[in-house]
């Protein structure tokens, strides 16, 4: 059976007694756990002797309580998924066990978090790299594992990383899609049936609109709520709402005319 650490100090023994010159991949979780996080793992797996995740529903970065409060995670399922998926052990503390300072002490960026999501969710980014920082710290992992779903984070915890010299490489994977394009996110399964069709409209239009403004368009007209679309560093990103569930997406620039032809 799969072995759980709750707490940091078991957590640390545990990585004392690891062989000397094997490599560690991390997989940092929230739980809810979907074909998007096994995709990491199976990177990690294919990369290192040894792979970890940890399942942590952190709510420092939640700023609306609801979100939180309904975040669809199961942790026996979970734990069930990366014991089938060969994981070696996994790091599952609670919040007082992550947070002793009970969050006096934060994590903040001052410049690109700023925009897209840490102007939609204030907040949200302190909360992010601070609990990653913490993690990161304890995994004592040569590699960890990020998905570019999240592209905004993954570049503010590879700029972390580097400015707090973590000896660790942050590693990119590319986002997981269903068949329809749509992002594989935790949040999905709270569309109906009705809602999940239609939410596979999101990357079409974010792809094949010339602009974000001609985007914004017509993804109103599909009867989305847009948050914003901006094109950034050589990517287009994008986040909207539908039935009340919030769907965030980025892409390329340079794939955007690639990918019109087979979106349609």
């Amino acid at each position: 059976m799969i072995p759980v650490f709750r707490s940091p100090s078991d957590w640390m023994v545990f990585r004392s007694e690891l062989v000397v010159g094997h490599s560690l991949g991390f997989v940092p979780t929230m739980g809810g756990l979907h074909e998007g996080h096994c995709s990491l793992v199976r990177r990690s797996l294919a990369e290192n002797e040894l792979t970890a995740a940890s399942i942590f529903l952190n709510r420092t970065q939640f700023n609306i309580a609801s979100d939180y409060e309904t975040y669809p995670a199961n942790f026996e399922q979970d734990l069930a998924l990366l014991e089938d998926l060969g994981v070696d052990a996994v790091f599952a503390p609670d919040f007082e066990a992550m947070y002793p300072d009970t969050y006096r002490f934060k994590v903040s960026e001052s410049e690109d978090s700023l925009s897209m999501e840490g102007a939609q969710r204030p907040g949200h980014f302190d909360g992010v790299l601070t609990v990653v920082l913490k993690l990161l710290n304890l995994s004592g992992a040569q590699r960890a594992y990020f998905g570019e779903k999240d592209y905004q984070q993954l570049r503010l915890v590879r700029g972390m990383a580097e400015a707090f010299f973590l000896p660790i490489e942050i590693v990119a994977c590319e986002t997981a899609r269903s068949d329809d394009g749509l992002a594989l996110s935790s949040r999905n399964c709270r569309l109906s049936e009705v809602g999940r069709k239609k939410a596979a409209v999101f990357p079409r239009i974010l792809t094949t609109a010339s602009t974000p403004e001609e985007a914004t368009s017509e993804l109103r007209k599909a009867g989305f709520e847009v948050e914003y679309v901006v094109d950034e560093r050589s990517r287009r990103f994008g986040a909207v709402n539908l039935e009340g569930v919030r769907l965030i997406d980025n892409w390329p620039l340079g794939a955007l005319k690639k990918l019109k032809g087979s979106l349609r």
